[in-house]
């Protein structure tokens, strides 16, 4: 299924801190995102994109999946909030104009919580995978 919203319908963040292009499906299971590094970006450092960068665009894709569940049922995008990142492996990092996809699989939600599996790839190389626990804020 593709997705028609602009990544900015989908999630809270402004440029210069978006790290998701664009959202290619999802649904109540997980979902899967595309990103390019690009040379301005503020995680990169040198010519490749940080170990911050690929936490936060796992945490972004995982709010992309959130915010396209919310504007299918016309509620207003929530915040949500990184609790805990468990699992971390870094097996390298993605460079400058690399385009990246992130894949999410929600493994537990309850009430606010939302426990998932991230990980990270380009073409057939996994860069990053981790666990990761989100808090949504249900405040405006």
């Amino acid at each position: 299924m593709s997705l028609h919203a602009t990544i900015t319908d989908l999630i809270p963040q402004r440029d210069p801190m978006v790290m998701i292009d664009s959202l290619l499906v999802a649904d109540e299971k997980g979902c899967r995102g595309r990103f390019t590094i690009r040379p301005n970006n503020l995680f990169v450092e040198g010519d490749a994109l940080n170990e911050a960068g690929l936490v936060e665009n796992i945490a972004q894709t995982a709010a992309a999946r959130m915010g396209w569940l919310c504007l299918q049922e016309k509620k207003p995008v929530p915040l949500g909030f990184i609790g805990a990142v468990q699992n971390l492996e870094i097996f390298e990092l993605p460079k400058i104009n690399e385009e990246i996809e992130t894949g999410i699989s929600i493994k537990n939600q309850i009430f606010d919580v939302i426990v998932i599996e991230g990980a990270v790839s380009a073409g057939d190389r996994i860069l990053a995978r981790c666990d990761m626990k989100i808090f949504i804020s249900n405040q405006p």
